[in-house]
């Protein structure tokens, strides 16, 4: 971890010589979710093989692309794809674009993700609020030699997700008449989809919703004292017991189907900051 501040130093001069603002915060978007770019006034773009210390993506549905303007006259920067595990990264790396952003002077940074609904209740394309979340991924971008100027050694997770911008989205779904779910999020390593008995595993561990990201962004938020709000789009249901089979492009596709929540949300967070 010690080598991490040049690099992020590195990466946040070669923004800010194109982009000088401070962003208010960063937005992560997930498989099939990068329409939303198409909502910000766009002042300097990156390519992620342009920034220093970025590794390519290799995902389906994910962009690699970082787009830095306004959302609403607000001043915001927001990722247009990730980085995974089981692209071959660690992930230390994968959480690469959550220190450019706070580097960057972003306090809050917005996770979305696609994911699978374990919960019975929940159906394709609806959005849940992640309010917790269980790493299976075993592996953890905090692992090495801790540097303070990057956060404390043991940062706590006893709330990752925060209160105040969770009750925020709540009401906004509310006012505009949408399910906002609220639940779990476990993350598998993948790149497989998981197995009936996986299925079951999960959901007895108390998972509401489970996908192959995010938790590694979120725990280095909260290493550098981000406040942090998460959203899963649900683009299939995971039923162990019928259980039928699901492909990277139905996801993307499924994901797409609830971009105007996504955006709603975002917004109207944001505009509560």
């Amino acid at each position: 971890m010690l080598q991490l501040s040049s690099q992020i130093e590195v990466a946040v001069s070669f923004v800010r010589e194109k982009w000088p603002t401070v962003p208010h915060a960063a937005i992560i978007l997930g498989s099939g979710l990068g329409g939303l770019t198409e909502e910000v006034s766009v002042e300097a773009s990156f390519e992620y093989s342009e920034i220093p210390h970025f590794p390519q993506v290799s995902a389906l549905g994910h962009r690699g692309l970082l787009v830095c303007g306004t959302l609403d006259e607000i001043p915001v920067i927001a990722f247009q794809g990730r980085f995974h595990l089981y692209e071959g990264h660690d992930a230390q790396r994968a959480s690469l674009p959550v220190r450019l952003a706070h580097g960057l002077g972003a306090e809050v940074l917005m996770v979305s993700n696609a994911a699978g609904g374990v919960n019975p209740g929940f159906q394709v394309g609806d959005v849940m609020l992640i309010d917790d979340q269980i790493n299976l991924m075993f592996d953890n971008p905090l692992i090495g030699i801790n540097d303070e100027r990057l956060g404390p050694r043991f940062p706590d997770m006893s709330a990752p997700y925060d209160s105040e911008l969770m009750q925020t989205a709540i009401e906004i779904a509310r006012r505009e008449n949408f399910v906002l779910h609220q639940g779990v999020y476990i993350a598998m390593l993948g790149p497989t989809y998981e197995t009936r008995a996986e299925y079951r595993m999960v959901k007895q561990l108390g998972a509401d919703a489970v996908g192959m990201s995010t938790v590694p962004e979120v725990l280095v938020a909260r290493h550098a004292g981000m406040r942090v709000l998460g959203l899963s789009t649900i683009t299939n249901v995971c039923s162990p017991d019928a259980l039928g089979e699901t492909s990277g492009d139905e996801v993307i596709a499924a994901a797409g189907t609830a971009a105007g929540k996504l955006t709603t949300i975002v917004r109207g967070v944001l505009a509560s900051l």
